[in-house]
């Protein structure tokens, strides 16, 4: 059967799911750390240890173990369910049926990371943290994975594709806003049961808000209207190979774990940077995230035009570049007598412009990548390119919450956090470098060719 192009409404609620899922991720990724391993603000203030605290092994936390650990467990778990989804045989598709059973899941696992681990016995703790947060990453991986893959078989054209990435980036960057809501959210609970539960009863409402995102593209969408269907018959290793065998996948994935690794410190780091560094309470967080995320969203018509007209390539590149600026800024923050808020809106307004374009343009650009994979090999794998991007991004934040945990303990008075800005700042450099050798016009090429042979 001839597949139709996805509608307008049928992208929006394919988004609604982005959305979801980005506040889930945006809460463990923003405030796991700063959860579990206080500044000397917080604990001054009386916040409970929950695991055990400073360098433990070769200048490492054992909070950043953990993470990096979890995040490596999934990254060789990503390949695992991406074969199973390409090669899926089910009625309502190859996609549909994994979200359909991992919303649920997926949220209960972002509740039950910060509320397992009690104060006591920290040995315990950590171990239970381990494992909850492997669960969490698990679940991760069986929604978002399949979800991903949906991206150019909904994306058939260049047009459909440019615009499905703006609908998820802007919802991506909403739930990642959400998300930062935490301690505003917080601080209304605060006072009845104190500061760690009541950031355990805010991510327990944002939790059950986001697992009804995540099900409304997974009840609305019917998979096979619009996408190939088809189950892959090429065992998993092979397809591993295929994948990566791509050169012009290699330049975009290697560009893509040295991305993951900057801006997960940075991410990271937003929380510490704004208390520690300028000074502003904590409940800043989200009023600079947002503030940072509507300036973006100035930008996503302009980006979507200019991708159009000039290429995707020249403005990722751009961006990579761009965003060095404002890591290098970060790094300075709280210096040269100039007031907290005139260097937290420096900061979100020299971030909000490559934000614009990384949150659209890097998808866009894979479904480039496979579809021409496709027309070179006759496979639909769509599944395990978007698996080995999430690998990348696993890659990624992984070494990050290492580097950071370990570079934030240096010195006092800050000094550490303004290292992992800096850190943050090389590796945006190295990824926008990497992503210069991505050759566009040859994947376009193929795509094209393909299409006037049809």
């Amino acid at each position: 059967m001839e597949k139709k192009l996805a509608p307008a409404s049928v992208l929006r609620n394919f988004a609604i799911g982005q959305l979801g899922w980005a506040i889930l991720s945006g809460v463990v990724t923003n405030w796991l750390v700063y959860f579990y391993m206080p500044s000397e603000e917080m604990i001054g203030g009386g916040w409970p240890l929950f695991i055990t605290q400073g360098i433990v092994f070769a200048g490492m936390t054992i909070i950043g173990l953990i993470t990096a650990l979890c995040r490596l467990v999934d990254g060789f778990i990503d390949p695992f369910i991406a074969s199973r989804s390409d090669s899926l045989d089910n009625p309502l598709g190859r996609r549909i049926p994994f979200m359909r059973h991992a919303a649920i899941p997926f949220g209960v696992m972002a509740i039950v990371v910060f509320t397992l681990p009690c104060t006591g016995n920290t040995r315990f703790n950590d171990i239970a943290l381990l494992v909850c947060l492997v669960a969490f990453y698990v679940t991760l991986s069986l929604y978002c994975t399949p979800f991903n893959a949906l991206i150019p078989e909904l994306g058939r054209t260049q047009e459909l594709r440019v615009n499905l990435s703006t609908y998820i980036s802007v919802t991506y960057f909403i739930g990642t806003a959400v998300a930062y809501l935490v301690p505003n959210v917080a601080g209304i609970f605060e006072g009845a049961v104190g500061a760690a539960m009541s950031y355990r009863v805010t991510i327990a409402i944002l939790a059950v808000i986001a697992v009804i995102c995540m099900l409304v593209p997974a009840y609305t969408i019917d998979e096979n209207l619009y996408a190939e269907t088809e189950p892959s018959s090429t065992p998993m290793g092979e397809s591993v190979v295929k994948t990566f065998r791509n050169k012009q996948f290699q330049i975009f994935e290697l560009s893509d774990v040295l991305y993951w690794v900057a801006i997960t410190m940075f991410q990271t780091g937003m929380p510490y940077y704004v208390t520690s560094l300028m000074g502003l309470p904590d409940d800043m967080n989200f009023v600079l995230f947002a503030g940072m995320t509507v300036i973006s969203l100035l930008f996503y018509a302009p980006v979507n035009v200019f991708a159009k007209k000039l290429g995707k390539k020249r403005l990722v590149a751009f961006a990579f570049f761009f965003f060095c600026v404002a890591f290098a800024v970060t790094t300075l923050c709280g210096q040269f007598g100039i007031p907290a808020m005139v260097w937290g809106i420096a900061v979100a307004v020299l971030a909000a412009i490559p934000m614009a374009v990384l949150g659209i343009l890097p998808q866009a650009v894979l479904a480039d990548i496979a579809e021409a994979d496709a027309v070179a090999s006759g496979e639909n794998r769509e599944g395990m390119f978007y698996a080995a991007r999430t690998f990348s991004m696993t890659l990624g934040q992984s070494l990050a919450m290492i580097l950071f945990t370990s570079i934030s303990t240096v010195g006092a008075g800050g000094m550490g956090y303004r290292l992992t800005a800096l850190v943050a700042t090389i590796f945006c450099m190295l990824g926008g470098l990497v992503f210069t050798r991505y050759d566009e016009r040859r994947t376009l090429d193929a795509i094209v060719t393909n299409e006037e042979s049809e």
